[in-house]
């Protein structure tokens, strides 16, 4: 059953997919510690606060905020939807002109970012199991 983008119940789901494939991924050599805080959600109450780590050599999202981040960055879920699940990079560069992402850190990470997604039949298999699960609010 698909579930909202960023609800708990996705980065469940998420989480499995991404054990299935743990060792089957190729090393991540860039870091970028990265806090996000997603606001306008549509489910919920509040903003979103999460991370993308790559530290461990693996890209990580998940839920909560990480310690000594290298930015954060606020912005809104469709915005956040387009950007790191559809990882439109023209969408992403509109936003930040237009002032619809803001970017406290490092600005250099987050255009690191689209270079940690590796391109390959199983970047595109697991692609096409998160986009299983997912769905927009």
């Amino acid at each position: 059953m698909p579930h909202p983008f960023l609800s708990e119940e996705w980065i469940t789901e998420a989480r499995i997919i991404r054990a299935k494939y743990q060792d089957q991924v190729p090393k991540i050599p860039i870091t970028i510690r990265m806090n996000q805080v997603i606001t306008k959600v549509p489910f919920g109450n509040s903003d979103i606060n999460s991370h993308i780590d790559t530290s461990t050599g693996v890209l990580v999202m998940d839920l909560g905020h990480i310690g000594e981040p290298d930015l954060t960055v606020t912005t809104d879920y469709e915005t956040a939807h387009k950007v790191f699940f559809d990882q439109d990079p023209q969408a992403g560069m509109q936003a930040f002109m237009s002032g619809r992402i803001k970017v406290d850190g490092d600005v250099s990470k987050m255009l690191m970012l689209p270079s940690v997604m590796p391109a390959s039949d199983l970047a595109d298999q697991v692609a096409a199991e998160i986009r299983s699960i997912t769905t927009l609010q």
